[in-house]
């Protein structure tokens, strides 16, 4: 099997299992589009905003997880000898998670997808780079900066481990796709509209904030039955 056809099969394993979005898919069995609810994205953090925290963390983890699969399934699976594997599938994986075709196009905002990526690479850098990114979004209160600066960190990191930086510049469609998802995020910041990230313990204040802000966050009642 030549090389193009190898890609193109990775690219296809990698979208579809990427496209596989449960904050949506839950929010649909409860008879709504998600996207149209708290922060309006189909992803972990809007799922904890609109249904708690049990929900949320449960997306989060899937997102991790289907990434994790898709990477499993074709670096070891089924091309265990082609070496671009891994980078392609994880690329298409969050490709597909940001822009899964029966959703239109609209999804997520690929955080969690990109954490299970760089998870399959190495859990040691995955948790040096955690760790760099817990310090930015105490430091900003913001949760955008998190994929933002981690899908330029990685590619930068896998490039210069894996001394091949034509591969990692594969990698390079993701990080142009997440800073474009991301640019909404920076004019809400600009604007003071955007959620905090001590929305998570300190919800009674950013949504009195948000209000006087003019801004409507729409929070699922399935949230508050949620926490009880």
């Amino acid at each position: 099997m030549n090389s193009l056809l190898k890609a193109l099969i990775c690219i296809a394993l990698g979208y579809f299992i990427g496209t596989i979005n449960p904050s949506y898919l839950i929010a649909k069995i409860k008879d709504f589009d998600i996207r149209k609810r708290g922060s309006g994205n189909a992803g972990a953090s809007n799922a904890l905003i609109v249904f708690g925290k049990a929900v949320g963390i449960f997306c989060a983890l899937f997102d991790i997880y289907k990434a994790c699969l898709a990477i499993e399934l074709a670096r070891r699976v089924i091309f265990p000898d082609y070496s671009l594997a891994f980078i392609i599938t994880g690329t298409a994986a969050i490709i597909g998670h940001m822009y899964p075709f029966y959703m239109k196009f609209k999804g997520g905002k690929g955080l969690a997808c990109l954490g299970g990526v760089v998870l399959m690479y190495d859990w040691k850098f995955f948790l040096i780079l955690l760790a760099i990114e817990i310090i930015v979004v105490l430091a900003t209160d913001y949760i955008c900066f998190v994929p933002m600066t981690a899908s330029i960190i990685f590619p930068i990191a896998y490039g210069i481990f894996e001394k091949s930086f034509h591969s990692a510049c594969i990698f390079l469609f993701a990080t142009v796709l997440i800073l474009f998802k991301h640019a909404e995020n920076i004019i809400r910041i600009r604007n003071k509209t955007e959620l905090h990230f001590s929305y998570l313990w300190n919800k009674e204040k950013e949504l009195e904030r948000m209000n006087e802000s003019d801004v409507n966050i729409d929070v699922s009642k399935d949230n508050e039955e949620n926490k009880k």
